[in-house]
């Protein structure tokens, strides 16, 4: 996709088992126009996740020398592994004319919205405590001491989301789905996006 116009950022952030991964999957799938930030991580690949694709899973020693470059749009630890967000990354798609969505958590939207207030941010909100519950122990992948610290941590982020842009509640995937795209499209027609065109229009000689 090659345009002169530069892509806008989205960022999503949700707690712990909500459904953000699942939900960005479906909007790519149907969203040629919009590609995800590939975050450098720390921490070891689940099964069936693959380098370069999923995440770029790197050494710790690597990770905190990218840190010094400040080689990071945003960075953080989460649950011991760090995970970061490449500037390199972001503005090459986003030169390339795509939006671009950052699919991070709450430390790490706080850091874009200082450094990108034009970015919008969205946060994905499960239908209940009970349903997110059920949703990281059916996971099958974490203890249950791990997964009650992923409930502390949902709450105390769920309580940051007044500071979005807009909040999606994942009851239903497609509807969720229809949700984001409405918020991305909306958002693409607002005036600080559509200025050059304005501008472009009231030069035009009749």
């Amino acid at each position: 996709m090659q345009t002169n116009k530069k892509g806008n950022i989205f960022i999503i952030s949700a707690a712990s088992g909500t459904g953000k991964t699942t939900l960005v999957s479906r909007l790519l799938k149907n969203n040629g126009d919009i590609r995800v930030s590939i975050s450098h991580t720390t921490r070891q690949p689940r099964e069936g996740e693959r380098h370069g694709v999923h995440y770029h899973f790197v050494p710790k020693e690597e990770f905190e020398s990218l840190i010094r470059q400040n080689a990071f749009l945003e960075h953080a630890d989460v649950f011991g592994n760090y995970y970061g967000t490449s500037i390199a990354g972001v503005n090459e798609l986003r030169g390339q004319g795509y939006d671009v969505i950052l699919e991070i958590d709450v430390q790490g939207a706080e850091q874009v919205r200082r450094l990108l207030p034009e970015a919008c941010s969205i946060f994905i909100l499960p239908p209940s405590f009970a349903i997110l519950a059920s949703r990281l122990t059916n996971r099958g992948t974490d203890s249950e001491e791990v997964i009650r610290t992923r409930l502390d941590k949902a709450r105390h982020e769920i309580g940051q989301a007044p500071l979005f842009d807009y909040i999606v509640v994942n009851r239903d995937l497609a509807e969720a789905e229809a949700q984001l795209g409405a918020i991305i499209r909306a958002h693409r027609q607002t005036l600080a996006r559509q200025q050059n065109f304005i501008e472009h229009l009231l030069s035009e000689n009749f």
